[in-house]
């Protein structure tokens, strides 16, 4: 039973004339909204973000949320493990619009710590369902070719691990149990604490569970999941388990964005929200196996970050309000309490 209009898909030309219409008209009525693309289609999505990132307050939370806490996750291991985030080798499975998001974000974040972005990307590679990404290919699309290598061609991901030798994995796959037993063990041989995460949803499709992870590694994974999985026992210890749930990074960017009036949403923002909610993390939450912040704390968290991007947001200049004396108090006074009389 199909409800929907029954004509063939219109092309990127006309849907590009349509969102012209569409931001126009919400900036002519509502002048300074921030503009939130939600589930397009990846092509779609990559390019209108592309196309009016610059020109309007918007933001896409399935790229640059997803990117966001990624990136917190792994400043978070970072933690632990000691290294600088522009001294890893990251492999993604997966090479779609949420994977290339993550990348140029990660990109981006690498660059602020003094890499050039052609070395940033050199330390970035991806593999999708017709394998490792690298320059021979014709099948890319032009949001992909940045991460395209001079590699030799593999369809073996492990394969791929033993030749590009990651210090992180992230699955956006949406393929189910794709991180094997052989995926994992490759990447224990060649680090210590390797970072693994399963970002995939619904449950079906993450590439492996954190029992799997950590039983593979023998305790030496810093996992996260797209998805909450039980705690995890390894030998005599359980681990608690850490979700990478955009829900650290999309209310905090929102109410940063709703209290400054920002007029651009940048990466910079998205990548000081990353760094805010890893430095939540406490010692003993580490020690459990957590890589972000306790979900009952959230609120708190959210505010935390906020207060940290409303200061980028007015270092930068891109507030639509004059900048208070006290920008905790501020931002407090920009919360909704739905017990208020």
């Amino acid at each position: 039973l199909y409800l929907g209009l029954r004509q063939p898909r219109i092309t990127d030309d006309k849907v590009d004339e349509i969102m012209d219409e569409f931001v126009d008209a919400v900036q002519e009525v509502f002048p300074g909204c921030c503009i939130h693309f939600e589930d397009w289609k990846g092509t779609d999505a990559m390019r209108l973000l592309a196309r009016y990132r610059d020109k309007v307050s918007c933001y896409n939370d399935d790229i640059q949320g997803t990117a966001g806490v990624t990136i917190a996750g792994l400043m978070s291991a970072l933690r632990v493990t000691g290294g600088k985030l522009s001294g890893q080798r990251v492999l993604f499975l997966g090479a779609g619009s949420a994977g290339i998001g993550i990348a140029n974000l990660i990109a981006s974040a690498m660059t602020v710590e003094g890499l050039s972005e052609e070395e940033a990307r050199a330390r970035i590679s991806l593999f999708d369902i017709n394998g490792l990404l690298e320059s021979s290919r014709t099948d890319l699309y032009d949001f992909q070719k940045p991460y395209a290598h001079r590699h030799a061609s593999s369809r073996d991901f492990v394969e791929v691990i033993r030749s590009i030798k990651p210090t992180a994995i992230i699955g956006v796959s949406t393929q189910g149990k794709a991180f094997t037993r052989q995926v994992v063990e490759a990447m224990a041989d060649l680090n210590e604490r390797p970072i693994i995460f399963a970002l995939s949803n619904p449950t079906d499709h993450a590439e492996c569970t954190a029992e799997e992870a950590l039983t593979w590694s023998k305790g030496c994974a810093l996992y996260a999941a797209g998805v909450q999985f039980p705690p995890a026992r390894v030998g005599d210890k359980t681990y608690v388990t850490s979700q990478a749930n955009n829900l650290y990074i999309f209310p905090a960017v929102g109410l940063a964005i709703y209290a400054t009036r920002a007029r651009r949403v940048t990466d910079e923002m998205f990548i000081a929200a990353a760094r805010a909610v890893a430095e939540q993390v406490t010692q003993a939450e580490f020690e459990e196996g957590l890589l972000y912040p306790p979900q009952t704390d959230i609120l708190q968290t959210e505010v935390r970050t906020a207060i940290r991007l409303c200061e980028v947001i007015f270092d930068r200049g891109l507030a639509g309000v004059e900048r208070p004396q006290d920008i905790t108090a501020f931002v407090h006074s920009q919360l909704y309490n739905p017990d208020a009389a």
